[in-house]
């Protein structure tokens, strides 16, 4: 495994209390350039976050040029990071398959980003995978760790040698940075192509999520926590406040009717600052709903993203979601409700509670300073035609043994394009009906109006919050 890094300068002397592993972390935590062959046809060129622009637009010409004179044409850079107008200008060809930092992707862009590199990659013994990243190394680990499961799955026993080089690169250098749900992700992937995993085609309603264990995020302890729900990345629910008393040990937020949720999801739990228009997330969580056969699951703190490592909230902490198959209220749950010193605070209208911070995701190219490219319109670039990728129709859905790859080994319970179709028809992307539509508009327009009467008499302020400055923020 080949690496190469850029770091930015750094002191002549350190002291000797600093030349220890801390040293060797505090550096690979503020590399500006980080290129490394994980095996002869794999290449991850990682940028980070901090590096500034100059910085990268020249780094990321080196990288280009040095491409080009090691593989000519023959190789294929996947983008993991947003568009940018510099990579489609540098690059004889790019595939775009952007998710936010920090986060897991979609299940079925998993599946999309393992076929297109492994059809490169068996078109031409010549070609390559170049995989660019600007942020956190999670993003690189994901896709890496995935395609070793499926060469570890399909491929044959002389890729040993490469499986067990990616197998290196994702403990020793993505493990130590990966949230939990990009490693969940992970393991779904992993799980549905072996068939370990069975898919749940029946519908969920969400009805309960109970906070065990209170985080201290306020001077006093405490917190004032409120919910966020994405399906798809894209909001479909928003609790109100809730504010509980000293004696509180756990606060569970009720949506009725329950809230029916397919595919890739999303929950952010915020905390609401006192007397203050700023927000902190409290805890935050992906699942997929094709892998949840359980009404009720638990997510304890090491399963919960950025709060895995967050002090304010208690190592005995967990998050538990109650399900049901309708949207009708689930009898028998009043030992969930809250005691009487839990107060909510429906003040939907309020800015800070309203904004959505992935509702400009993929929606603009970030760019370079570099005066040769800033004169450019980030147009798309052209398509990339890959040698034998068929392209993925969403057809009704055969038996399992229909599409069972043949040419693969037999350890590959589904083949990627089954896989595909299965969670594009599960995540509602497809064929949804009009009439199930129209019935979760009808549902949430009764939990507004179930908000509206709870909302308690007197006038509450709206914050004035300047949303325009906050557009680019993607999470926090």
């Amino acid at each position: 495994m080949e690496s190469v890094k850029c770091f930015p300068s750094l002191p002549p002397s350190l002291p000797p209390s600093l030349r220890s592993v801390s040293l060797l972390q505090a550096l690979e935590e503020n590399y500006e350039l980080d290129l490394v062959y994980i095996t002869e046809r794999i290449i991850s060129v990682s940028f980070s976050s901090s590096v500034d622009e100059i910085s990268y637009s020249a780094n990321l010409r080196e990288v280009a040029s040095m491409l080009r004179s090691k593989h000519q044409d023959n190789y294929l850079l996947f983008n993991l990071s947003e568009k940018r107008c510099d990579i489609n200008q540098l690059n004889p060809k790019v595939l775009d398959f952007g998710w936010p930092d920090h986060h897991a992707p979609a299940l079925d862009k998993i599946c999309s980003i393992c076929k297109a590199m492994d059809t490169w990659l068996s078109a031409d013994s010549h070609n390559v995978v170049v995989i660019h990243n600007k942020g956190n190394r999670g993003r690189t680990g994901v896709v890496v760790a995935a395609y070793m499961h499926y060469s570890n799955i399909s491929a044959s026993a002389d890729q040993a040698l490469d499986r067990f080089a990616m197998k290196r690169f994702y403990e020793d250098k993505v493990l130590p940075v990966g949230q939990p749900s990009q490693k969940r992700y992970v393991q779904y992937f992993s799980g549905l192509l072996s068939g370990h995993i069975k898919i749940n085609n029946k519908p969920l309603f969400l009805h309960h999520v109970i906070m065990h264990g209170i985080p201290n995020f306020e001077s006093k302890g405490g917190c004032r926590p409120f919910l966020k729900i994405y399906q798809a990345m894209q909001p479909v629910y928003t609790s109100g406040i809730y504010v509980q008393g000293d004696s509180q040990t756990s606060v569970c937020i009720t949506i009725e009717p329950g809230l029916l949720l397919k595919g890739d999801i999303l929950l952010k739990c915020y905390h609401k600052r006192f007397r203050s228009p700023q927000r902190d997330v409290i805890f935050r969580v992906q699942f997929h709903t094709c892998a949840v056969h359980d009404l009720g699951i638990v997510f304890g703190k090491d399963e919960l993203d950025e709060t895995f490592k967050d002090d304010r909230f208690p190592d005995f902490g967990k998050v538990e979601f109650v399900f049901s198959f309708g949207p009708e209220k689930i009898n028998g749950m009043d030992h969930l409700e809250n005691g009487p010193t839990v107060s909510v605070d429906y003040n939907t209208q309020d800015a800070l509670i309203r904004w959505d911070s992935y509702e400009n995701l993929n929606q603009h190219c970030e760019d370079t300073m570099d005066g040769e490219y800033s004169h450019l319109a980030c147009e798309e670039h052209s398509e990339v035609n890959l040698p034998c990728m068929a392209t993925h129709t969403h057809q009704p859905t055969p038996s399992i043994s229909t599409y069972c790859n043949q040419t693969h080994s037999k350890r590959l319970f589904v083949s990627i394009d089954w896989l595909l179709g299965v969670l594009w028809r599960e995540g509602g992307r497809e064929g949804e009906g009009e009439g199930e539509r129209e019935r979760e508009r009808e549902r949430e327009r009764e939990r507004e109006r179930e908000r509206e009467n709870q909302s308690p008499n007197r006038a509450i302020p709206n914050l004035q919050v300047d949303i325009s400055q906050r557009t680019c923020i993607k999470s926090y």
